[in-house]
């Protein structure tokens, strides 16, 4: 279980990091918008695991 947050939260970051980074720089939105995207992403699958989880 921790290793499944540990990733899920380190990716969470790339994720926020990479969706900055194209907010900062110019001409990047698509990288904001993937960025997004992804960290949306990665919640959601570390929500349902979490869920799945506590049930068992």
């Amino acid at each position: 279980m921790k290793s499944i947050l540990t990733v899920v939260v380190v990716l969470a970051l790339l994720w926020l990091a990479l969706s900055i980074l194209g907010a900062v720089v110019e001409g990047l939105l698509w990288l904001t918008v993937v960025g997004l995207v992804l960290l949306a992403a990665t919640v959601v699958y570390g929500w349902v695991k979490s869920k799945a989880r506590s049930r068992s």
